[in-house]
């Protein structure tokens, strides 16, 4: 099939969108890429809500959203306003709008910009199958047309522009039913509403395909350009965002994955990066995601004609599927990605050094404890291991220092080292030299190949890359090597997430490598504490592989997290809950537990977990075994008691060792 996405797949160049005015703040159309949060207070506490509002704002947010559900807030919206404008600040203000569109239409008369979203603004979701005739299909979006018109009128009459926001997680039982729970129904909910708000001559739109999974976020929002250009000849403003990522590492990954993947290709106008910390630390990570692309990579904008590298591609960018390649030990082929733990740079490598990248040595018993996030191989670069290896565990040295010891695996370099007659591992940097080197790996079907790239694009080089040998037959399984120089870990988390991760949701990639040439790492701050204790740099960058390949839905090793980011909805403290929750759960592998803050973010937002925790009154609690109720009205005191008894009623929980 075609690329119809984005303006190139090998070169970084921004789609071009329509300009949309947000008070004085334009967005679109190869404007800066804006940066947003979201409060956390009660929009009732003006006070409150300002003095977050400043902090935000201090810390660089270029729009802050507040929530409205209901008329009250709403109305007060215009206090919160004044409060800000008489300080001093005219940052553009969104009102957060769920379910009440009366509350959406006071709220579009006060501030800059109104967020809806499509699949609870009119529609209900009650987890209804309704097989509906085109006849009463037709009549439902007409029902939508008359209710949402106002709302368009009353935003081109006050010159306030809209977010028409689809969340994976809400989409209406209508949507579900005739296209089910997948990115193209997401598509289809915000398109519906972009046609209404388009016979109304309205255009100060900007669109948002949320998800908490970044596969499904990633191709949602391919989907939508495409839509757009082929129905419209031209794109709208997109946010970008990865709802209810979590915090900590965590957040920061799936975040960076999702937004990362998509800016890459030069799709995005607007972020926001959702934590469950205060939002004023959502910031800087959105900070550290837009300013690689700044400088040079911030080319000129690309035509509107999304045709720039229209050749056939040996993959499809809409739909997941893991690329085909031949078994090579245990790489490649149905196994899950393996990961490689650098120790070039070590004099010496011992027992004892293995426990940074999860085996433990017990020098009494001489028996090793491997954890579920323990490395499968070593890059020893020039040196041998000279002690019996644990369980699976194997060594990649460079080829001069190979001899055939037992577990140990020859690494050459393509166009550096000779050409090798142990045909085990090779690596090569994509943006050099690769004559010849798909013809050697055809040859060499015991080969696994370890790509890197030194451009700045470096995920677009590999992907064209890989996307050309997979056309030209090579099936040799692909080790993905990304090297940071970034100095901070959020930086490096970012650096490491988008890289690889954007990567792994195309289907390329049966390991990852990753290295980086600063050890003395800066960790970052949340709420008063390190979020990552960073007891050692190998750690660090064995956690991150294995924390990107759970992201990207490729091996999963550890409890999942779906937390929504806190907002004036939340019904209880999500931070403290959200910590008390990892602390009795983080031992269950596999285990996707969302935990929401109220019912706007659960039960629909749920969409991928297995089990949810949801504010469902001031102290209540329900609790969910996927979309069903399981437990209503818990009092939050005991709420994770009956969390963890449900895990054990449904067979989730295992005893920690």
């Amino acid at each position: 099939m075609l690329q119809q996405y984005c303006a190139s797949l090998t070169e970084y160049r921004r789609l071009k969108t329509r300009e949309v005015k947000i008070g004085e703040l334009l967005i679109g159309n190869g404007h800066p890429i804006r940066i947003q949060t979201m409060t956390t207070t009660d929009t009732m506490d003006t006070a409150a809500t300002v003095a977050q509002s400043i902090r935000c704002i201090e810390a660089g947010a270029e729009l802050v959203r507040i929530t409205a559900p209901s008329k009250n807030e709403a109305e007060n919206l215009l206090n919160i306003k004044n409060e800000l404008r008489a300080k001093g600040y005219d940052t553009p203000l969104i009102a957060d709008i769920h379910f009440t569109p009366n509350a959406a239409e006071i709220a579009a008369r006060i501030v800059e910009k109104v967020r809806v979203n499509p699949g609870n603004y009119i529609d209900k979701k009650k987890f209804d199958f309704i097989d509906y005739t085109d006849a009463e299909y037709a009549a439902e979006v007409d029902r939508i047309r008359q209710r949402f018109t106002p709302l368009v009128r009353i935003c081109r009459e006050y010159g306030t522009a809209m977010r028409i926001g689809t969340n994976h997680g809400s989409l209406s039982d209508r949507i579900m039913s005739r296209y089910g729970d997948t990115p193209i129904g997401m598509v289809e909910s915000a398109m519906e509403f972009l046609r209404i708000a388009r016979d109304e001559s309205y255009h100060q739109i900007v669109l948002s395909m949320k998800s908490s999974n970044p596969l499904v976020m990633v191709q949602a929002y391919r989907l939508l350009v495409q839509k757009m250009d082929e129905e419209f000849g031209e794109c709208y403003p997109l946010h970008l965002g990865v709802t209810e990522a979590g915090d900590g590492e965590d957040g920061r990954i799936k975040s960076a994955i999702g937004i990362g993947t998509l800016l890459e290709d030069g799709i995005g106008d607007t972020i926001r990066v959702s934590l469950t910390e205060d939002p004023e630390f959502e910031i800087p990570v959105c900070r550290d995601i837009v300013k690689r692309y700044e400088g040079s990579r911030q080319l000129a904008v690309g035509s509107r004609e999304l045709t720039v590298d229209r050749q056939p591609l040996s993959y499809d960018p809409f739909s997941y599927r893991r690329r085909e390649t031949s078994t090579v030990q245990h790489i490649g082929g149905h196994h899950v990605p393996v990961v490689v733990a650098d120790y070039s740079m070590d004099d010496t490598i011992t027992p004892e050094s293995l426990e940074q990248i999860g085996y433990t040595y017990n020098q009494a018993t001489d028996k090793w404890t491997i954890s579920d996030v323990a490395a499968d191989y070593i890059y020893s670069g020039n040196k041998t291991i000279d002690f019996a290896l644990p369980g699976t565990l194997q060594v990649i040295c460079d080829s001069t220092a190979w001899r055939g010891i037992e577990k140990h695996h020859s690494l050459m370099r393509w166009g550096i080292d000779s050409t090798s007659e142990h045909k085990h591992f090779v690596s090569a940097d994509v943006n050099r030299d690769t004559t010849g080197l798909a013809d050697y790996l055809k040859e060499a079907p015991a080969a696994v190949l370890v790509v890197s790239s030194s451009a700045p694009n470096a995920m677009q080089s590999i992907r064209g890359f890989l996307a050309a040998l997979t056309a030209d037959g090579v099936t040799s399984p692909v080790i993905l090597k990304t090297e940071s120089r970034d100095k901070t870990v959020d930086e490096q988390l970012i650096h490491f997430a988008t890289d690889s991760g954007g990567l792994l949701l195309d289907g390329f990639g049966d390991g990852i490598w990753l290295v980086n040439a600063n050890t003395g790492l800066e960790t970052s701050k949340v709420s008063g504490r390190t979020y990552l204790e960073v007891k050692s740099n190998k750690q660090f960058l064995n956690n991150t592989s294995f924390s990107i390949l759970q992201a990207a839905r490729t091996r999963i090793s550890k409890t999942e997290y779906i937390s929504c980011p806190s907002c004036g909805r939340t019904l209880f403290d999500l931070q403290e809950t959200t910590a008390r929750i990892r602390a009795a759960t983080n031992h269950l592998k596999g285990v996707k537990i969302a935990i929401m803050g109220c019912i706007v973010n659960g039960p629909g937002e749920m969409a991928d977990a297995d089990f949810g925790y949801v504010g469902s009154g001031p102290g209540k609690i329900t609790l969910y075994k996927g979309k069903e109720v399981m437990k209503r009205n818990v009092p939050s005191d005991v709420a994770v008691d009956e969390l963890i008894q449900l895990l054990r009623e449904s067979d989730a929980w295992v005893e920690v060792a």
